[in-house]
């Protein structure tokens, strides 16, 4: 049976919204190829692949749904977790992480717009648990690799002004979607103009991430990548059921994002500071949701309540941050992968079957 709205409009369809982000992310794959040639195209195809095959068979077994490939969710999850990944990372690891994406992070929740954290990131995270070798030093030390390189391209006369510049355009160091900001940019901006998201969340990230690093005077010494702060900022904290609905709830969910970046780099987090971040704040969604309800019109608002409400939220999230650095320090975060992998299967079990069994 077909549900309401009979009406749907043509250029806001799903498969739509989806070209749009493969559209955008075109150039991060363009920019990939460009510094690590086929060793590149490899790793997108294998996550690629992966992702959609996974999807294709669990979607047919799990909620039966046979066309579930052709939204184009699949492609995007692919392509995002590739772009999290160095150019060198075992194939069989990488189609591992796709899997593990596309069944823990999009299906057992029921499928397509139900998911309540980023699957791509949940992928990442599924590879970083199981296999070791994702942080270690040998996976990320990829300059013999290098197809092209930055000073083959870019030719400066040593001033600050000039390397910079160059950074930004074209730096062939850490994760395959990072190797250009103006790329990342690019798509962003194509992203906004076709309003497939908003400005509230990469703008809230940037900025509290920003003054976060311009008040401390050592900031310079920290380690982090601007490119992959940005593509988290503008591709994956931007995942439409994974953030808050309204503007507001958006501007606070971003800056908390950047707020949180900003204590694991300064904890010394090196690989995974976006993605604790950000899956940290997916999990409080719903409470960003609840807060930052639009006031019902006929009502007045009570600040003095909402922002008590506010304040013990913040104190929650940061309680999570310290939660996780202790997790992370003492090298217990493969038992919160393992506890997640239980509550999806018996959460599957126990509820999502039976609302696909039974819909209405």
């Amino acid at each position: 049976m077909n549900l309401n709205p009979y009406i749907k409009p043509k250029y806001n369809s799903t498969l739509s919204v989806m070209t749009d982000v493969i559209i955008a992310l075109f150039p991060l794959v363009a920019i990939a190829y460009f510094a690590y040639g086929m060793q590149a195209l490899l790793i997108i195809g294998t996550g690629v692949g992966t992702a959609l095959f996974t999807d294709f068979i669990f979607s047919v077994i799990l909620i039966k749904k046979w066309n579930a490939i052709f939204d184009g969710s699949a492609i995007i999850t692919g392509l995002l977790l590739s772009f999290t990944l160095s150019p060198v990372t075992p194939l069989y690891v990488v189609a591992f992480g796709a899997f593990t994406a596309i069944l823990f992070g999009k299906l057992l929740w029921g499928g397509l717009g139900k998911n309540r954290f980023n699957p791509a990131l949940v992928g990442r995270e599924f590879m970083t648990v199981f296999f070791p070798v994702m942080t270690s030093a040998s996976i990320w030390a990829t300059k013999s690799f290098i197809k092209i390189k930055e000073t083959d391209v870019f030719i400066t006369n040593g001033s600050f002004f000039n390397e910079y510049s160059a950074g930004l355009l074209y730096k062939t160091t850490g994760a395959m979607g990072e190797y250009s900001v103006a790329a990342i940019a690019l798509g962003g901006l194509y992203l906004l103009v076709r309003k497939r998201i908003s400005w509230h969340i990469p703008f809230g990230l940037l900025l509290v991430f920003s003054i976060c690093f311009w008040l401390i005077n050592d900031g310079d010494d920290l380690k982090y990548s601007a490119g992959g702060v940005l593509l988290g900022a503008l591709f994956m904290a931007t995942d439409m059921p994974s953030s808050p609905n309204s503007p507001n709830g958006k501007l606070y969910y971003g800056a908390m994002i950047g707020l949180c970046a900003f204590f694991f780099i300064l904890a010394g987090v090196r690989f995974e500071y976006m993605s604790f971040s950000i899956l940290l704040l997916n999990g409080f969604c719903f409470k960003i949701n609840e807060i930052f309800m639009p006031r019902v019109w006929g009502h007045k608002t009570d600040f003095k309540s909402f922002a008590e409400k506010i304040f013990l939220l913040t104190l929650l999230i940061l309680g999570g941050v310290m939660a996780l650095l202790s997790a992370h320090y003492y090298g217990l975060i493969h038992y919160l992968v393992y506890a997640y992998i239980i509550y999806m299967i018996f959460k599957f079990n126990f509820s999502f079957s039976n609302k696909i069994s039974n819909p209405i």
